[in-house]
């Protein structure tokens, strides 16, 4: 399988499993937005420490944290794991206050983003196909955004933290998992700090969302636990992907994503469809495949030249 292959599939999974990730945190509701991402951060460093633990791979993570790693390091692991911070809690957020369909406008927006610095800062370019997926795109776009009848602040940060987190993890050589376990180590001591004070004093609790739910009940701490696979493997994922595609591609293979969250919504959680949704979710679905199929036969073709080239190459020269 071809590094464009692979990286495709992985961006599917991640994708799948974040489009369907609102079911998973609709069964905690009942716990506060910050505690429920000190959970996601704290559960994640378990699963991906004890990964390369397991690997024997420790002291390989510690020396992508030392400052003299710079640029392959912790001046991009520390961005990284601020920024994903922030995605993570407006996600949790946006699902408990009942904005699933923003979260998923949101996650509509995020490729247009990442074209646009993968345009600006990689020398990404469309071909064929593309330019009308992503003319297609900007129309659904902007005619969701009018449809909301005010501008979209929730949608416009998650897109913008995804896209900066996207675009920290291009550049970035280590490898998924051991970059994964960096992240979580540097942000897990705060997390841990909140939790044990929501444990002990009720930081962020309310009358509607008591502090300390870990512990409350068998359910809960399942519950809460599982966060770490529910964080860590789409992310791990993602990181593969966005190492083996344009930041195009990455970007609008999201809409997959945001119509699988957007179904979520509408069909289990009962939020109402627009009309506007009814205009812009087919201009997507058409986009989406527009760029799918242009993508894999330019691979074709570029796999076809490569061939060529090989082949032309060992044949004998006369003399």
């Amino acid at each position: 399988m071809t590094q464009t292959r692979s990286g495709f599939f992985a961006l599917i999974g991640a994708y799948t499993i974040w489009g369907l990730s609102a079911l998973y945190y609709r069964e905690v509701t009942h716990v506060p937005a910050l505690e429920v991402l000190a959970h996601r951060t704290v559960w994640s460093f378990i699963a991906f420490f004890g990964i390369i633990a397991a690997q024997g791979r420790i002291r390989e993570m510690f020396a992508l944290l030392h400052p003299r790693t710079r640029g392959q390091g912790l001046s991009r692991i520390a961005p990284a794991a601020f920024v994903i911070s922030i995605n993570w809690f407006l996600f949790v957020y946006a699902i408990q206050s009942d904005s699933t369909l923003e979260a998923s406008l949101a996650y509509y927006i995020y490729p247009l983003m990442a074209a646009g610095v993968g345009w600006v800062l990689f020398s990404e370019r469309l071909h064929g196909l593309q330019y009308l997926s992503m003319g297609l795109g900007i129309v659904a776009v902007t005619v969701l955004t009018v449809g909301l009848g005010a501008v979209p602040w929730l949608a416009l940060m998650m897109s913008a933290t995804f896209m900066t987190y996207g675009t920290i993890k291009k550049g970035l050589a280590a490898g998924p998992v051991i970059a994964m376990a960096a992240e979580t180590t540097l942000i897990a001591p705060f997390a841990l700090i909140y939790l044990i004070g929501a444990e002990l004093w009720g930081w962020g609790g309310s009358a509607a969302q008591p502090a300390g739910a870990f512990g409350a009940d068998l359910w809960s701490s399942f519950v809460l636990m599982l966060a770490g696979v529910v964080t860590g493997v789409p992310l791990l994922l993602f990181s593969m992907a966005a190492r083996r595609l344009s930041l195009t591609v990455v970007g609008l293979g999201n809409y997959y994503n945001a119509t699988l969250q957007l179904i979520v919504a509408v069909t289990i959680f009962d939020q109402v469809i627009t009309p506007s949704h009814s205009i812009a979710l087919p201009l997507i679905w058409v986009a989406l495949a527009a760029f799918t199929f242009e993508s894999f036969r330019r691979e074709r073709q570029d796999r076809k030249a490569r061939t060529a080239a090989t082949s032309s190459s060992t044949l004998p020269t006369e003399v």
